[in-house]
């Protein structure tokens, strides 16, 4: 069985779908798969269904937080249900099909999309960069340690503003970067143990780590048959490692660039000018950046710009 094909009806667009269904709605939503499936009228790119990335968003975040963690996991956040409204915000402005290449991160940091619903975050660039604010609200269990307060947040993901921020350099704007990129994570869950510790995703024991791949591996397929990039570039070898886990079939080119995060001493010397030597070696064009284009012909400098 093939549970992810459960989550929407045919006949019904992925924006009015519930996010929760009730266990006759799964059953119905079944038998309509299962019938159609052997009358042969079943496609995977048929219509939207499923394949929106919001109709994705919603039937991962609906898989995954029906898995178990046991400790050291003491508390989970998903915040594709919690932050819902800031990432499907995301998703509706900025994936687009067509895109040349999806940046894939590994999965949400407490002071990012843990609280804003973005990948890689950072309150402020989401907020003043993407121009996206929304109401976030409260997982079901709440860390003491890692409180989920969403725009009001004070903290500052690093790994977030130093990805937006070279977005926002390099690109001037978030739609001219999204006209080639798309940035996702892979796994929507944020993992703590009981000191409020982040614990990623390969550190979960053998068997939660097979559930919760299995489902986001499926999710990965389904983001990359609607988006059709030309490349997935995985931000950081564990990404990079899950793709090929994923797509390795596709033939699609899965490469790597080194992941932002303060805890790597190589992006604390220098993460911008080392990704950006990086994707120029994955043949990768990026525009010049907007502070240092020259003017355009007829433009009025000012004293300061002189």
């Amino acid at each position: 069985m093939i549970p992810s094909l459960l989550a929407f009806s045919l006949d019904r667009p992925p924006e009015t779908a519930d996010i929760f269904l009730t266990i006759d709605d799964h059953r119905s939503r079944r038998r309509q798969f299962h019938q159609a499936r052997s009358r042969g009228t079943f496609s995977m790119t048929a219509g939207r269904g499923f394949m929106n990335p919001i109709a994705i968003a919603r039937w991962l975040a609906r898989e995954v937080d029906a898995l178990v963690f046991r400790p050291p996991t003491a508390c989970t956040y998903n915040p594709l249900i919690y932050a819902r409204r800031p990432h499907e915000a995301y998703l509706k402005r900025f994936a687009r099909q067509g895109t040349e290449t999806l940046l894939l991160g590994m999965n949400p940091g407490p002071w990012g999309m843990a609280q804003t619903g973005v990948p890689f975050g950072e309150v402020e660039h989401v907020r003043e960069f993407l121009g996206i604010t929304a109401r976030v609200d409260q997982p079901a269990q709440v860390h003491p340690k890692r409180p989920i307060e969403g725009f009001d947040c004070m903290r500052s993901e690093v790994s977030g503003r130093r990805l937006w921020g070279w977005v926002k350099d390099r690109f001037g704007s978030p739609d001219a970067f999204s006209k080639e990129f798309l940035v996702a994570n892979y796994c929507p869950l944020v993992f703590m143990e009981a000191s409020g510790r982040n614990r990623t995703p390969d550190k979960l024991p053998a068997g939660e780590r097979e559930q919760l791949f299995q489902l986001c591996d499926e999710a990965l397929r389904r983001l990359v048959r609607w988006c059709g990039p030309k490349r997935v570039i995985g931000v950081g070898s564990f990404a990079a490692g899950r793709a090929r886990a994923a797509l390795g079939e596709s033939g699609l080119p899965i490469l790597s660039i080194l992941h932002p995060s303060p805890a790597s001493p190589a992006a604390n010397r220098g993460w911008v000018p080392q990704v950006e030597r990086q994707l120029r070696s994955h043949g990768i064009h990026l525009p010049q950046s907007p502070s240092t284009r020259p003017p355009r012909r007829g433009a009025v400098r000012t004293r300061d710009e002189s």
